[in-house]
């Protein structure tokens, strides 16, 4: 299954002094990591992470097809990613209400899906409506409820859409 996923930002200065950053590996078992060839100063790139729920709507299982890049016009479950100091779950609930134009309640975690191409870690919960009315709102060209054996595999936008819907169908369906 193929996906696309954002590069990573280059960065070639030091936040700290300015001056240039240079690739090293600092301990034999870590990965390379940019450090500073004035100051020292390690620059860690840390992951992202969002968040997203999966759920039910009249019998089947809810997924957006996307309106934005990357994977623009593919299928995903609502979700988007946590703001500082906001708390995961929240942004789970806050993203579904965005792109979806429902209110869950989280019923329980699916998983947390993390990839070496990706500095994205994507946290996805279980969730139930419990308000609104469906229908594609930011970010979201389409809302549909599908059956299991309806949904279109083959559009899903990322290897964590896959996993999660699987997962969720065989807990709750």
């Amino acid at each position: 299954m193929s996906s696309t996923f954002e590069k990573p930002p280059e960065f070639r200065y030091c936040p700290k002094c300015g001056n240039e950053l240079v690739i090293k590996r600092l301990k034999h078992h870590e990965p390379e990591r940019m450090v500073c060839k004035a100051c020292d100063f390690i620059f860690f790139q840390d992951p992202k992470v969002a968040a997203g729920t999966v759920f039910e709507s009249d019998g089947g299982l809810v997924l957006l097809r996307r309106a934005i890049e990357p994977a623009y016009g593919k299928w995903v479950f609502p979700g988007g990613f946590v703001d500082r100091g906001e708390r995961v779950p929240d942004a789970a609930i806050r993203e579904t209400r965005e792109e979806a134009s429902v209110d869950v309640t989280i019923r329980e975690l699916i998983d947390v899906y993390s990839y070496a191409s990706s500095p994205i870690v994507v946290i996805v919960y279980a969730a139930e409506i419990c308000g609104g009315e469906l229908r594609a709102a930011d970010e979201t060209l389409e809302a549909k409820a599908f059956e299991p054996s309806a949904i279109p595999w083959d559009e899903l936008a990322f290897p964590s859409t896959h996993e999660a819907v699987t997962a969720y169908i065989e807990r709750f369906f």
